[in-house]
């Protein structure tokens, strides 16, 4: 059976309802619901003109380090849809988003930490590249390695490998050695 194709027209209307209704509602659940359907909808290259005429992904960039937790794994999850389309990925970049991306990297909540892995990775550019692969980053990607949950540890593990130089994780390994020790004298022990 033929998928049937959703009028251009419809789809615009239908998301400026969802980002309306996000803006208008006092109901966090539905807010929570909007943020949702958006991250889906940005999986989908046919809405991406859509996307950016409503400015969704600013949206999603404005939620990223909110105090509730739904709000920031769906904002982080729509920007993981987006941010392989050049535009988008470059407008994440000149909005600051790099460094929102990196803050979910210290979420408590698992899916927001592997998306914002996976959003890192899928941000990387010439331009990027140096302000996503700091020691600190990457330092935070070795330790990630040696955790039992197996998908973050082997989700650092292709960032430590694909993004990171020999050098790069000296240094950090070198810098967080510094810094532990540093901690360690000034508690005293």
């Amino acid at each position: 059976m033929a998928r049937r194709q959703k009028n251009p027209k419809e789809r615009f209307s239908f998301l400026r309802e969802l980002v309306t209704e996000f803006q208008d509602t006092n109901s966090t659940e539905a807010k929570e619901q909007v943020l949702a359907n958006l991250a889906n909808f940005a999986y989908d290259p046919e809405n991406y003109v859509h996307i950016k005429e409503l400015n969704i992904v600013d949206l999603f960039l404005d939620n990223l380090q909110d105090s509730n937790a739904n709000f920031t794994e769906f904002a982080i999850g729509g920007i993981c849809n987006l941010c392989l389309d050049k535009s988008f990925k470059q407008h994440i970049y000149k909005r600051g988003g790099v460094s929102k991306v990196i803050s979910c990297l210290s979420s408590e909540r698992e899916e927001i930490v592997l998306s914002a892995i996976t959003t890192l990775m899928y941000l990387v550019s010439p331009d990027s590249k140096g302000d996503i692969t700091t020691a600190p980053v990457i330092d935070c990607m070795l330790r990630f390695q040696d955790s039992d949950n197996k998908r973050l540890s082997n989700l650092a593990s292709v960032f430590v490998q694909d993004y990171c130089s020999v050098d790069q994780i000296q240094n950090a390994k070198l810098l967080s050695s510094t810094y532990n020790k540093k901690d360690s004298f000034d508690l005293g022990t």
